[in-house]
């Protein structure tokens, strides 16, 4: 406290602070409090970023929809320019904002020293933010299959890391590791307001470290993200209630069968995306990696206009649409459309997520399935979610993850069962293709790639 001048404003505040908590006695408290300022802080401000990039987000593909549907040609000319674009944008501004986010952030958690403190700031940053959040605002233009779930977890924890190193240098130390840890969490919640799906993320997925360390810090930073995120939005669900009454007895069956095919599928898809990364990893020249890109998005295209623009997207039209309407059987291209669309927009390497796609890829296999087996509403419903269960763990391996975000996306409790039974089943047997996630492999790729430089 000595080295700052004492008419500054910090040497003010840490007198304050300091004369407030030694007349309460309570060392330790006063330690407690100054570590879950920066929490606080970060978690507001992360509520703030991801709600207004769930608007620009949700502008871009509300726009697109609507134009490509009024004009279907004009998808083979605006959509690989947007793609084009996309890519440009991480190309030359930050190669470290493409693809979903949530790789980059495992990385970062691993890297989470001060001997590494540079390369984490090529994970998470200030500049990945705002790159971030323009190359996906052009991919979904263009009707890019993507997410905006992994992109929010990046940036929750690219504001986690900056907050804790503005802290100065007498304020209590706050583990880097933990605040990327609490971010990530943070920016699930706000992304699909599910508080407890960030919780389950952040130990299922990211944390080597005990719980009891940071658990204080991570229910603060997921409820206050949160709470943010719907003092804007107001409290909300991501799908709403489908309708689910009168189950068949023996449903659980064809829980296990969607659960087989989404798990397989899920993991299948894994593979060909880290195919296609590699292959397109082999052109070193510019106009190579641009051809790439611009197949890429001619690809999607064709199928915007085979589906009508139905297909493209984001997928949470298509999850609504099955579980709320009376459109409830796709035709059996869909999932493949979708998972096809999925594989050309993210191998591009703009900045976009993998979450949403995985789970309306699901939802179109439990469509499909529920109308061969002529099931009625309310079995259709429940298949529908254990698929998007199903598919996103065969992606992620995180079937408690999986299972409790749609649990919360839907507010359908009386399913956790089911739900839970479809997250195992389908981790179970995505194994038999990848014992890896996606997110693993590409982790692996982003640690290479910062050794490197």
């Amino acid at each position: 406290m000595d080295e700052l001048p004492e008419k500054s404003i910090p040497y003010k505040i840490r007198r304050r602070l300091k004369w407030a908590f030694d007349k309460a006695g309570n060392e330790k408290l006063k330690l407690n409090f100054l570590r879950a300022i920066p929490f606080w802080i970060a978690s507001l401000l992360t509520g703030l970023i991801a709600v207004f990039y769930s608007k620009v987000f949700l502008l871009a593909e509300s726009s697109a929809d609507s134009f490509f549907k009024s004009f279907h040609w004009f998808l083979f000319i605006v959509t690989p320019l947007c793609f084009l674009v996309a890519w440009w944008l991480v190309v030359r501004f930050e190669k470290f904002a493409g693809g979903s986010g949530i790789p980059q952030v495992m990385a970062a958690i691993e890297l989470a020293n001060p001997r590494d403190h540079l390369k984490i700031r090529r994970l998470l940053s200030i500049r990945v933010i705002v790159i971030k959040i323009i190359s996906s605002f052009f991919m979904i233009l263009g009707g890019g299959v993507i997410g905006r779930e992994g992109p929010t977890i990046q940036i929750a924890g690219s504001v986690f890391r900056k907050v804790n190193q503005l802290l100065p240098d007498w304020w209590p130390k706050v583990s880097k590791r933990n605040m990327i840890m609490t971010g990530a969490a943070a920016g699930l919640a706000a992304a699909f307001n599910t508080p407890l799906g960030g919780i389950v993320f952040a130990i299922e997925e990211l944390t080597k470290t005990h719980i009891s360390y940071f658990r204080t810090a991570l229910f603060t930073a997921v409820i206050i993200s949160g709470l943010t995120a719907q003092a804007l939005f107001g409290p909300y669900l991501y799908l709403g209630y489908p309708a689910i009454k009168g189950l068949s007895v023996y449903i659980f069956l064809g829980v296990l069968l969607v659960s087989l095919m989404t798990g397989l599928a899920g993991s299948i898809t894994g593979r060909i995306l880290l195919a296609f990364i590699n292959f397109k990893n082999r052109f070193k020249k510019t106009n190579q990696q641009v051809a790439f890109v611009l197949v890429c998005g001619l690809v999607v295209a064709l199928l915007g206009f085979i589906s009508r623009t139905e297909l493209i997207g984001s997928g949470k039209i298509i999850m609504t649409d099955v579980l709320f309407t009376s459109n409830k059987y796709l035709p059996w291209y869909a999932p493949l459309i979708r998972i096809t669309g999925s594989i050309f927009s993210f191998s591009t390497g703009a900045a976009g997520g993998i979450f949403a796609p995985a789970l309306s890829s699901g939802a179109c296999i439990g469509s499909v399935l529920s109308g061969w087996m002529h099931l009625t509403d309310s079995n259709t419903n429940l298949l529908i979610l254990s698929g998007m269960v199903g598919f996103l763990t065969g992606i992620t391996r995180t079937p408690f993850t999986s299972s409790i975000i749609v649990l919360e996306m839907t507010d359908r409790h009386n399913l956790i069962f089911y739900l839970m039974l479809a997250g195992m089943f389908a981790g179970m047997v995505s194994l038999l293709i990848d014992k890896h996630s996606l997110y693993d492999h590409l982790k692996v790729r982003y640690l290479k790639q910062i050794e490197a430089e």
